[in-house]
């Protein structure tokens, strides 16, 4: 498989599984929104993981992590995902 197939591949791949994000946290559903809203909360979305116990913030960091990828999938474009994903971060 020439790598042009196997890029066009992958970014279907990612094309699709934005979509299942999407579906799944529908943002016009209320129950979705409080879901996303306690995650928020949970993963410290909008504060610091830092903190002066190291496993303590390894841990926050953690959650904001998957809070992060959540957010990629429902608001980058496919092409910012690509490259965000291309990139290894």
């Amino acid at each position: 498989m020439k790598t042009s197939e196997m890029i066009e591949r992958v970014k279907e791949f990612l094309g699709f599984r934005k979509l299942s994000y999407q579906r799944t946290f529908n943002l016009e559903d209320r129950d979705n929104v409080v879901v996303l809203e306690d995650i928020a909360r949970f993963a410290r979305a909008h504060e610091t993981t830092a903190s002066e116990n190291e496993r303590a913030s390894c841990i926050m960091e953690g959650r904001r992590e998957v809070w992060l990828r959540i957010q990629h999938h429902l608001q980058l474009s496919d092409d910012q995902l690509w490259k965000l994903y291309h990139k290894g971060e």
